[in-house]
């Protein structure tokens, strides 16, 4: 059986369980005339409509304090979670054990991907929270019969010394925080270097597809290899990077039927073109709180190839997710992602941190960026050699300017350096 046939199996169970008593989505499907015995996948793409981010929103704050997108009594419910409100209120999501084990067994396939095994030791390193990405990385090693070291409770000298001393061979956080612990490792005069970490597993936000990004967590790590990957709360897993190649990661067809659609029009992309667009995806067993064309507002670009050199031949994206929607800025006539932004400013790596301020003349956004440096770099040439990547690049000149030490703000989950002012 080929994997779209595969997906739409998955498929019609899901609509089965959803039908019989989800409020949010049975009315939808049957408005579009669908039951469990959709023809294709195709057809589906036809009839549903899309699901927004704000429609479930709304939902929750009407019918609280979950919304009405459950299949099940909420007897059956053994897990809340909830989005990390980079944009807008919090959403609460609750998963069956049954919904949570399809998404704990997808974050395996994520951790397959970076070649983890039983003979590995993890370290998770965030603080166990409503924050549901982390836990499926931290169960999922378990699944794999890593030996996993929890990282709750612990502030980043106290994780490094923890890593340290379990000889932790596998690393779990989002790309920011894996600098911040590089950067306290310098602090503490520690050459992670030293460290068994050979493998870091990232995700919570774009920056390991980053080539400057991904540069600096090598350099910070040395000897580990990095593994980017791409999830959301109201979804799960979607993505893992290849061993093969940094530039590429595969989506995961077995457990998300993913689309590629103009953000404008809505259209679907076709399968040859290799535009950026956003990402639709629809659950293929998260039964109990299913999203179905659900509009990620996060953009992406098909990658076209017979075939990857790690053998693989589904669904593929160049350079990971590539930016949001949502998080455009045009400045002067140029489209800027935080992506790029990224890319250009971690191409010095003098710089520790730095914060995107944006404000409004005349009707138009505009950009500074404030940095800070390595205390034996020279602020002022930092500052200039930016300045001129934005000139030679995007024909931008964007001021930029030198914080005091420690003035900007660090994260350990997902980075909030973009201030809209």
């Amino acid at each position: 059986m080929g994997t779209e046939a595969r997906q739409l199996e998955r498929l019609r169970r899901v609509i089965g369980e959803v039908l019989p008593g989800n409020a949010f989505y049975a009315p939808r499907l049957q408005a579009a005339g669908i039951d469990e015995g959709i023809a294709s996948l195709e057809d589906f793409a036809a009839r549903m409509p899309f699901t927004r981010k704000q429609e479930l929103a709304t939902d929750q704050q009407e019918k609280g304090p979950y919304g009405s997108n459950l299949s099940y009594p909420i007897e059956k419910y053994t897990r809340l979670h909830r989005t990390s409100s980079t944009t807008g209120k919090p959403l609460k999501w609750l998963d069956t054990q049954e919904s949570w084990s399809w998404m704990t067994e997808a974050w395996a396939e994520v951790l397959r991907g970076a070649g983890v095994s039983a003979k590995d030791r993890a370290m998770v390193a965030f603080s166990f929270g409503p924050f549901i990405g982390l836990w499926l990385g931290f169960e999922a090693a378990q699944r794999l019969g890593a030996l996993t070291i929890p990282g709750g409770a612990m502030n980043s000298e106290g994780r490094i010394e923890a890593i340290l001393q379990n000889q932790v061979t596998l690393l779990s956080c989002t790309p920011t925080y894996a600098l911040r612990l590089g950067e306290v490792a310098h602090e503490l005069g520690i050459d992670l270097g030293q460290s068994s970490v050979r493998k870091i597993v990232v995700g919570g936000e774009p920056g390991a597809s980053v080539p400057a990004t991904r540069r600096m967590i090598e350099a910070a790590w040395p000897g580990a290899e990095l593994f980017d990957h791409y999830g959301l709360t109201e979804v799960g897993p979607v993505t893992f990077q290849c061993g093969q190649n940094q530039d590429l990661v595969h989506a995961l067809e077995e457990f998300q039927f993913c689309e590629i659609i103009d953000p404008e029009s809505g259209e679907v992309l076709p399968a040859d073109s290799t535009a950026v667009g956003e990402l639709v995806i629809t659950n293929l067993g998260r039964a109990g709180s299913p999203v179905l064309r659900y509009r990620t507002r996060d953009l992406v670009a098909r990658w076209q190839g017979d075939a990857c050199a790690c053998g693989r031949k589904g669904l593929s994206f160049a350079g990971g997710i590539i930016g949001r929607a949502d998080d455009m800025v045009v400045v002067r006539g140029v489209n800027l992602y935080p992506t790029a932004v990224d890319q250009l400013v971690r191409s010095s790596t003098e710089i520790l941190e730095y914060q995107v301020r944006i404000h409004n003349e005349r009707g138009m956004s505009e950009l500074e960026i404030h940095i800070e440096v390595e205390p034996a770099a020279d602020e002022s040439a930092v500052c200039a050699q930016v300045e001129k990547a934005f000139r030679d690049t995007y024909a931008l000149r964007i001021p930029v300017s030198a914080s005091p030490a420690g003035s900007l703000p660090r994260f350990e989950l997902k980075a909030r350096r973009w201030i809209r002012e």
